[in-house]
C-alpha cells in the first residue's frame, strides 16, 4: 500500500477543511477529541487512518512523498483548501507541504516535530539482538514513558496491542527505520523559511521524544508562528491534554476561516 485511506465529513460551514494526519506509530485515532469536536460543530474534517509505519517503505521514507499521499487522500474526499494538523513526524510533513503547496495549505498546527534534535526516543532499540521487542510489558512501559508525562498510558491496551502487532511485521519496522532516516536528512530550517501561512506550534512542556527547547529558539524568527506550551503534557498533547489542545485549535481555525468558532 502506498497511500492513506481517510475518514472524513465535509460540512456546510465556511472555510477550509481541517485535516488530521496520523503519526509514525498511531493511526487517526489519536485525533478522536479534536476531530469529534470540530465535526459536531459542522466543520469539514478529515483524518488519515493508517500509521506512517503501515505505509510502504518508499512513501514512509520521504517527507515529500508522505505529503503527496496526504493530499491524494484529500483529493479523493473532495477537500481542497486545508488546515493541516500533525504530530511528530507528521509535523515535518505539515511544514513541508505548507512551503510546497501554499495554494492548498492555509494554515498548519504542529506538535512534537523531530528534526532539530537527535533521533526521537521512540521507546525501542534497533540492535540486532532485538532486546526490546514491540510487544509485552516492557514494550508497553517504554512506549508510555516516551509518550506521556503523567506516567500512565492514555492508550487502551487494545491500542498498544495494535501498535505491537503492526511493528511485528518486518515491513513496518523497515518503514519506521526509513522514516527516522528521513527526519535526519530533512532541512528543517530551510523548510521553515518557505512557510508563508500562519502556523500554530502546540508542544507538550515535558515532551521527551522531541523536546520543545530547540523549537523555542528557532520559531521567534517567524512572525506568523504562534507557540503554545501545554503544561502537564508529553509528546501527544491532543491526547494527554485534549480539551486544551482542541480549544487552541478551534481558535486558530476560526481565525483562518474568517468565522467564529
Amino acid at each position: 500500500m502506498t497511500d492513506f485511506t481517510a475518514e472524513y465529513r465535509l460540512g456546510d460551514s465556511a472555510g477550509p477543511a481541517v485535516v488530521f494526519m496520523s503519526a509514525l506509530f498511531a493511526g487517526g485515532w489519536i485525533w478522536d477529541h479534536p476531530y469529534g469536536q470540530l465535526e459536531r460543530r459542522g466543520r469539514s474534517v478529515l483524518r488519515t487512518n493508517e500509521a506512517i509505519c503501515a505505509l510502504d517503505r518508499r512513501t514512509a521514507g520521504s517527507i515529500e512523498r508522505l505529503g503527496d499521499a496526504l493530499l491524494h487522500a484529500c483529493d479523493e474526499a473532495g477537500a481542497g483548501e486545508i488546515i493541516l494538523c500533525a504530530n511528530s513526524l507528521g509535523g515535518l510533513v505539515a511544514i513541508d507541504l505548507a512551503g510546497r503547496r501554499p495554494d492548498r495549505v492555509l494554515g498548519i498546527v504542529v506538535s512534537g516535530a523531530p528534526g532539530l534534535t537527535a533521533d526521537p526516543d521512540v521507546g525501542l532499540s534497533f540492535d540486532r539482538r532485538g532486546s526490546v521487542r514491540p510487544f509485552g510489558d516492557e514494550f508497553g512501559e517504554r512506549m508510555v514513558a516516551a509518550l506521556f508525562h503523567g506516567g500512565r498510558s492514555l492508550f487502551s491496551g487494545e491500542r498498544l496491542a495494535e501498535v505491537g502487532d503492526m511493528l511485528r511485521r518486518p515491513e513496518s519496522m523497515v518503514s519506521m527505520a526509513r522514516s527516522l532516516k528521513a527526519t535526519r536528512r530533512y532541512p528543517v530550517k530551510a523548510a521553515l523559511d518557505r512557510v508563508a501561512c500562519p502556523a500554530l506550534y502546540v508542544w507538550g512542556r515535558h515532551d521527551r521524544m522531541t523536546p520543545p527547547e530547540p523549537w523555542l529558539e528557532v520559531l521567534p524568527a517567524y512572525p506568523d508562528a504562534e507557540v503554545l506550551l501545554v503544561e502537564g503534557s508529553g509528546h501527544i498533547p491532543m491526547v494527554e491534554r485534549a480539551e486544551e489542545y482542541t480549544a487552541a485549535l478551534e481558535l486558530f481555525v476560526a481565525r483562518r476561516s474568517g468565522v467564529m468558532a
